[in-house]
């Protein structure tokens, strides 16, 4: 296995991923609203993956579909992104008590 061949796709997808561009500051001087928008719209696409993993679940449970592959993929891809929301509610929670122990 090319382990180098590996660290570089995961390299690429997590610079794909991490798009710094559209938390710019806008006309109103506005960077919170933009980054809580990207939340928000992460929030939404974590809740789509949850459950289009809970339809696969079920359709696999009642017999509508014997592909036991495309429900592992619904499952892996919900599980990693509950754990990335979560990853990131908690360092947006580090963010809010460092801030507030900041002395005035």
């Amino acid at each position: 296995m090319d382990v180098q061949a590996l660290y570089q796709a995961n390299a690429a997808a997590a610079n794909s991923k991490l798009n710094f561009t559209k938390f710019a500051v806008d006309e109103d001087g506005n960077l919170f609203s933009n980054l809580l928008g990207a939340a928000v719209e992460s929030l939404g696409q974590t809740n789509g993956y949850l459950s289009d993993a809970e339809n696969a679940e079920i359709q696999f449970a009642l017999g509508e579909t014997e592909n036991a592959h495309d429900l592992t993929i619904a499952l892996n891809k919900a599980e990693t992104a509950l754990q990335y929301t979560v990853a990131i509610r908690d360092k947006f929670m580090d963010a809010y008590k460092e801030i507030m122990q900041i002395q005035i």
